[in-house]
């Protein structure tokens, strides 16, 4: 009989060929839409009518008219109106949903003047940056440039009513209330298909449904496409194959305990397993795992009363956490499904490399009858809870500036000081532990990917946590190290207001959802942004906050959140700006340690 631990090894083989497999990208559709709005263009002298749009989208005004049934004259449009484009979805670098355009660029045409001016801000100077390769501000005229828009076709988790959507860049004055009212849909519908966007922000870009030309609004199929079936045979083929494999390579090893590990362990190098000695520890391509960080499910069984409730501690999106005490240690053991395996097994490359104070300590795994992962404990929580828990006494401010300074320093050790390079691209204030004396640690490496030096834009699939995540990777899948950075500067802004990344109104009130971004950005830009800051700070603070102290947390954090990933500090940038902050020494004396940030300094001093 082939016992049950050495299968769980197949199937989380299975499960790594399955994920190499997946598409990155949504589902496509042949049809989206993108709102063109109607600006002055004095600035390009070019008098805009429907040839002219059209142009810009490779097709003729006929090809558009059906979808703007308000145009009358061609030749002429108002300025202040909208004007839809009709285009196809695509899967772009199989990781977003977009249409490439092709623009014959102007002389002195910029990147900025193609994004705003052009296209009207349905694309960016990201995006063109990313899918061109001239100099931003000298680009030949005559020259072809590549104009990406993203686009999207829908999502069941939130209706499969609507299946057809605008691409729509706001504009000055407008919200999410008025946009719906324009779409006829309600406010809370366009809020869930963009959870996260700063709704008072110039430019940010709304899917919003709407309908096509006979009135449809193209409901969502529930037939998948033939890709789909395609991969799905391919997976059950491959899993088959891995099981006959599994069967005979189990009928000639060594059915002993060395066997199993060796499994585990090749399957965190990405090689074949390797027998080991009794004796020996196990390491395989630079990943020690010693014999003592093996747990038995008997023994954690044991120690949780049998996974009771009275142990459980904690529930995570990849599974439950229960409390024990594991050879005299206090531990928590998280339980992960088999279809985790994935999330398992990259919090288990990540901390068997990873050893850093402000990083949560690995003590050990177990892989029989389901996936184990067994932590250090700590004690206070996380930072969520400890910010908006009644439970717990308030933080005081200069405690929350130290969390802030440990976790800042947890991310720049993962960002430059390991081989391989480490991005955790989960965090947020849950994903923050405090201990007993209210110091930090980074925990839940489920979704940490590696990255190699001189190779920081790895498109990917989009995992994480919405009201985190920055624009470069929730359109494109981006990955560097300034994801986190991003991510890093909401949970300052979670530190200074204690409010969730998204604010969702009341069940009885008229507001809006908004991100904690928007909020603050708002504050920032008021002729007395101190005053504006007092009106969002944490009321459990009381009146004991030095204001200035906050003030620079929330100028690091607005440069941590720039929309363009260059424009953000490295996280040793970050954390000598709260070493500054935590020591209150002078920051004109630091200035020359920020790299690649020559106004970081400035902007925190308030300069």
């Amino acid at each position: 009989m082939i016992e049950p631990k050495f299968i769980l090894v197949l199937v989380i083989l299975a499960s790594g060929f399955f994920s190499g497999l997946e598409s990155k990208c949504p589902k496509t559709c042949d049809l989206a839409l993108g709102s063109y709005y109607i600006s002055t263009f004095d600035s390009i002298g070019i008098a805009l009518n429907l040839t002219y749009i059209a142009s810009l989208f490779q097709m003729a005004p006929e090809e558009v008219l059906p979808y703007n049934p308000t145009i009358t004259n061609i030749y002429y449009i108002r300025t202040g109106d909208r004007v839809n484009v009709n285009f196809s979805c695509d899967c772009m670098d199989n990781s977003f949903l977009g249409h490439t355009f092709q623009y014959t660029v102007q002389a002195g045409d910029k990147y900025e003047s193609i994004a705003k001016d052009i296209y009207a801000n349905l694309t960016n100077t990201y995006s063109l940056t990313k899918f061109n390769s001239y100099p931003t501000n000298n680009i030949s005229s005559g020259a072809t440039v590549n104009v990406t828009v993203n686009c999207s076709c829908g999502n069941s988790s939130v209706s499969d009513q609507y299946g057809l959507f605008e691409t729509y860049p706001l504009q000055s004055g407008e919200n999410a209330s008025s946009v719906a009212s324009t779409y006829n849909i309600s406010a809370e519908l366009v809020a869930k298909y963009n959870p996260g966007v700063n709704f008072s922000s110039v430019g940010a870009i709304l899917y919003v449904p709407t309908h096509d030309p006979n009135g449809s609004y193209r409901a969502l199929s529930s037939k998948r496409n033939s890709s789909g079936g395609a991969i799905a045979g391919i997976v059950i083929g491959a899993i088959i194959f891995l099981l006959s494999i599994g069967l005979v390579t189990y009928c000639l090893v060594d059915k002993r305990k060395k066997a199993k590990k060796a499994s585990l362990i090749s399957l965190m190098s990405g090689e074949s397993s390797v027998p080991l000695a009794d004796n020996a520890p196990s390491r395989v391509a630079g990943v020690t795992v010693d014999k003592s960080v093996e747990f038995s499910y008997e023994e954690l069984s044991k120690a949780t009363n049998d996974f009771s409730m009275a142990n459980k501690i904690g529930q995570g999106g990849y599974g439950a956490v229960y409390y024990a005490e594991l050879r005299g240690e206090k531990a928590a053991i998280k339980k992960m499904e088999t279809q985790s395996a994935q999330e398992f097994l990259a919090e288990l490359k990540v901390l068997t490399h990873v050893h850093h104070l402000n990083l949560v300590r690995l003590i050990g795994y177990c892989i029989e009858g389901a996936l184990f992962l067994i932590y250090e404990y700590i004690e206070n929580g996380n930072l969520s809870q400890r910010l908006r828990s009644s439970e717990w006494s308030p933080l005081p401010w200069a405690n929350r500036v130290q969390i802030a300074l440990d976790s800042a320093r947890g991310l720049e050790y993962i960002h430059e000081h390991t081989v391989p390079v480490y991005i955790h691209r989960d965090i947020k204030s849950a994903n923050i532990l405090i201990d007993k004396n209210d110091r930090a640690k980074v925990a839940d490496f489920g979704l940490a990917k590696l990255t190699e030096v001189g190779n920081m834009s790895l498109p990917t699939r989009v995992v994480g946590t919405f009201g985190y995540m920055p624009p470069e990777y929730a359109r494109y899948g981006d990955v560097s190290p300034k994801v986190d950075v991003y991510a890093f500067g909401v949970v300052l802004y979670e530190l200074i207001s204690a409010k969730e990344a998204i604010i969702m109104p009341s069940a009885d009130s008229t507001s809006e959802s908004k991100g904690l971004v928007g909020l603050f950005d708002d504050a920032l830009r008021k002729e007395d942004p101190k005053e504006s800051l007092k009106k969002i700070i944490d009321p459990r603070l009381g009146d004991d906050y030095p204001i200035d102290s906050i003030m620079k947390m929330a100028q690091l954090a607005k440069a941590c959140t720039q929309d363009e990933p260059n424009n953000r500090p490295s996280m040793r940038s970050v954390v000598v700006a709260l070493m500054t902050l935590s020591s209150a020494s002078e920051l004109s004396d630091i200035n020359h340690l920020f790299d690649n940030s020559p106004g970081l300094a400035n902007l925190i001093s308030g300069r």
